[in-house]
């Protein structure tokens, strides 16, 4: 197994760092899947994530000047490995001012992702950190746990508001309850609603749009199209999960959407022209 890339533009470490900080927000460890053209950070829904999961899909050639990935053999041309999100980001953050930035698969006291970072220098004497991150290799037999997650049938599909105003609403919706409802319809209206023995709050969000699914969007995951569209399907999830997936966003999507299968999960999607990131909520009762 080989694997070491080379970023140099300004503009694609600054990118790909804010991708890692976002990801380390969202989850403490996740998987990293490298191949000959794509990184994946997965997170599988296990219980032990309170069944959250998330999939973040980069193309190597939008932030990586030189990539070169031997897999662990011609027929499985992947790596995949155990990361701290949390770990990378520190390391990159303390670099962005870099003349260039080397990620290198290398074996230390143990398998390590190594950053390495010539920095600037008004010397002819170059000046290289680096910075070591454990991570463990997930042997083959464990592959098919981090395969793209299927699309789930939903029942509405809606663009999301600004996550800023978003995020204001629900950080303050989370200090009266550890649960919140999202519903929306295929009207473009969302709602998040708060709902306890002492108080209701709602707040209505109009005229969002619904995402063109295509015409037989009913066959493939998406929306019904005899379904009524002033009709609300609805999740109640756990509050910090939803906070925790508008707190790290530092991606700036030129999507975001919002997927409700009713009474079973909120499947939250942000597109960039370079990047997606969809992230699972699974409902509570």
């Amino acid at each position: 197994m080989k694997f070491r890339g080379k970023i140099v533009d300004v503009a694609c470490l600054n990118h790909f760092s804010q991708v890692i900080s976002t990801i380390s927000k969202l989850t403490k460890t996740c998987v990293l899947r490298l191949t000959a053209d794509n990184l994946f950070f997965v997170l599988s829904g296990k219980v032990a994530n309170g069944g959250v999961s998330m999939w973040c899909h980069l193309s190597q050639a939008n932030f990586f000047d030189e990539y070169q990935m031997e897999g662990v053999s011609s027929d499985d041309n992947e790596i995949c490995l155990e990361v701290t999100p949390e770990n990378v980001s520190r390391a990159l953050k303390t670099v962005q001012n870099a003349k260039s930035v080397k990620v290198k698969l290398t074996k230390k006291h143990c398998p390590c992702l190594t950053i390495a970072a010539e920095l600037p220098t008004l010397s002819s004497v170059c000046r290289v950190v680096t910075h070591d991150v454990p991570v463990d290799v997930i042997p083959r037999r464990l592959w098919h746990e981090f395969k793209e997650p299927n699309m789930p049938e939903f029942d509405v599909s809606v663009y999301l508001p600004s996550l800023k105003t978003m995020k204001n609403v629900v950080d303050r919706m989370k200090n009266l309850s550890n649960f919140l409802v999202i519903e929306a319809n295929l009207s473009g209206e969302m709602n998040l609603k708060i709902e306890t023995d002492l108080v209701s709050v709602t707040t209505h969000f109009r005229d969002l749009g619904n995402p063109p699914w295509g015409d037989a969007a009913s066959q493939d995951g998406g929306p019904s199209q005899s379904r009524d569209p002033e009709e609300m399907a609805e999740a109640r999830v756990d509050i910090r999960r939803l906070q925790q997936f508008l707190m790290g966003q530092q991606v700036n999507p030129s999507k975001a959407m919002c997927n409700i299968v009713h009474q079973r999960v909120v499947h939250l999607i942000l597109l960039h022209e370079d990047m997606s990131l969809q992230y699972f909520i699974p409902a509570v009762v």
